[in-house]
């Protein structure tokens, strides 16, 4: 849709105001005189200084015949066809003749002189022009100056003052929750500047009101599954607490099994709520990295190191096939727990005497990781929502293969917050394979 400035709008509505009245004046004046020409009103002029100098020789001449009928009907013939009229003194200052007394408020200029003979004063005489003929044009001109005032004050309410009322109530509406409230379009083009600003707007607040929602959802699906994962372990340990305070394991064996089970208990609450802290602080906290250069190849052996306890009770082999000089700008502690995240996934779903293969690799501009087990691999379900928080792909969320649903959903984002990205996928040959990477940190 074209558009206008406000001010060509403006200058439009200021020509047609004076363009209106003059079309208005030469149309009158095309009406009255059969031409557009306004010099052609002379012809009138020179008409009536004709009938004037007529009478008044007819005057001058017949200074003895005033008071004669005759001659005064002559004269009044004369005035007639002028649309004039008369009244002479005499020397004495007596009306001696008057023509039509009752025209004389629709004329409008006077002429007087006085009659002279043989160095005497005869007498004095006052004519009464008619009005010039011009009044039907003024009237004409008012009358189009009044219709174009009234055509633009329309005109400026259909584009300016219409638009923006319904702006306002578009505002209002916005303001009260209304999202699909109409927003009026203009062919003024700062109006519907306007409108595109709060077209964006109202899309921004609806975004920012959707992910406050699915935030409000997602806090009251983290507390509601918070809470059942807190309470099986703090079920489990208070049990086992109970049965040592009573008694019931009475046996050095029964108790070391009791005691072992509390440990387990109190490490997975530990771990729970240790996932849940740096959850949160990354999710919700404005939290700035320590970056260092660091070398990657360090950060995976290390992780593999703090796994491999846990790997050798399950005969889990793990190698690490990494190249020298992966080096990155990153922070130690954040990517450590990533990768160890990671390695603690693979080493929890793969089966006993299986076998987890990490590889490390620079690639232009990358590193580039792998990490490949030979546990079941991820169903279809689970690729779409293995990096959702308290996800863990089990129905009954039991705990039989341990964590807390948050460990791939940190990792993802701490490799995020390095610039990098973490995906999630199955081996051709079979088993989960998840993959990453992260931008490399180039030598001064």
């Amino acid at each position: 849709m074209k558009t206008l400035r406000i001010r060509t709008f403006t200058f439009l509505c200021l020509s047609f105001i004076l363009l209106v009245p003059w079309i208005f004046y030469l149309t009158a004046h095309f009406m009255e005189t059969k031409t557009l020409r306004i010099t052609e009103a002379r012809p009138q002029d020179e008409l009536l200084q004709t009938h004037l100098t007529e009478i008044t020789h007819l005057i001058e001449t017949g200074a003895d015949k005033w008071k004669d009928p005759n001659w005064q009907n002559q004269l009044d013939k004369e005035l007639q066809q002028g649309n004039m009229d008369i009244t002479i003194f005499s020397a004495s200052d007596q009306a001696l003749y008057q023509s039509n007394p009752e025209r004389r408020g629709t004329l409008s200029s006077v002429e007087q002189f006085s009659i002279i003979e043989d160095g005497q004063l005869r007498g004095r005489v006052v004519i009464y022009l008619p009005q010039p003929p011009k009044t039907v044009q003024t009237i004409s001109m008012l009358a189009g100056f009044s219709l174009a005032f009234f055509v633009v004050a329309m005109e400026m309410r259909r584009f300016l003052l219409k638009p923006l009322e319904r702006m306002s109530f578009a505002a209002r509406q916005i303001a009260a929750g209304h999202w699909d409230a109409e927003l009026p379009r203009s062919k003024i083009t700062e109006i519907s500047a306007v409108r595109d600003g709060f077209a964006v707007m109202v899309k921004g607040l609806q975004k920012a009101f959707r992910k406050q929602a699915e935030m409000e959802e997602e806090r009251r699906f983290v507390i509601g599954a918070v809470t059942h994962d807190l309470r099986t372990p703090l079920f489990a340990l208070r049990g086992y607490l109970d049965g040592l305070e009573q008694g019931i394991a009475q046996s050095p064996e029964k108790i070391a099994k009791y005691v072992a089970v509390c440990k387990e208990k109190s490490a997975q609450l530990d771990r729970l709520v240790e996932d849940l802290f740096t959850f949160t602080k990354m999710e919700y906290l404005e939290t700035g990295l320590n970056q260092k250069t660091v070398d990657f190849n360090i950060i995976i052996q290390k992780s593999i190191d703090s796994l491999s306890p846990l790997a050798r009770e399950k005969r889990i082999s793990i190698t690490n096939h990494a190249v020298d000089g992966c080096f990155i700008s990153g922070d130690m502690h954040l990517l450590e727990r990533a990768i160890s995240n990671l390695l603690d996934n693979a080493v929890r779903h793969t089966p006993s005497s299986g076998e987890i293969d990490v590889q490390c690799y620079g690639d232009h501009e990358r590193v580039k990781f792998e990490i490949r087990d030979t546990g079941p691999g991820f169903t279809a379900e689970e690729l779409q929502r293995v990096f959702e928080p308290l996800y863990r792909g089990e129905v009954s969320r039991n705990r039989s293969t341990g964590g807390s649903g948050l460990g791939l959903t940190i990792s993802q984002k701490i490799i995020r917050q390095h610039g990098g990205e973490l995906a999630a996928g199955n081996h051709s040959e079979g088993g989960a394979l998840l993959t990453g990477w992260i931008p490399i940190k180039h030598s001064d």
